[in-house]
């Protein structure tokens, strides 16, 4: 039982690793990305609304 209590430790550290991966990529964009983008296009819209006409 010794190459259980060998591989465990690792596994653990594998699993943690792969779950730490994912929150860093999620918190990157997803679907705040899509929420930033709408803001920053409503901001646009609106600064070339007080725009005059020429």
């Amino acid at each position: 039982m010794e190459y259980v209590s060998a591989i465990v430790p690792p596994l653990v550290m594998a699993i943690g690793f792969g779950f730490l991966v994912r929150a860093i990529i999620r918190s990157q964009g997803g679907a705040q990305k899509g929420k930033e983008d709408a803001a920053v296009d409503a901001m646009q819209r609106a600064a070339a609304a007080r725009q005059p006409a020429e």
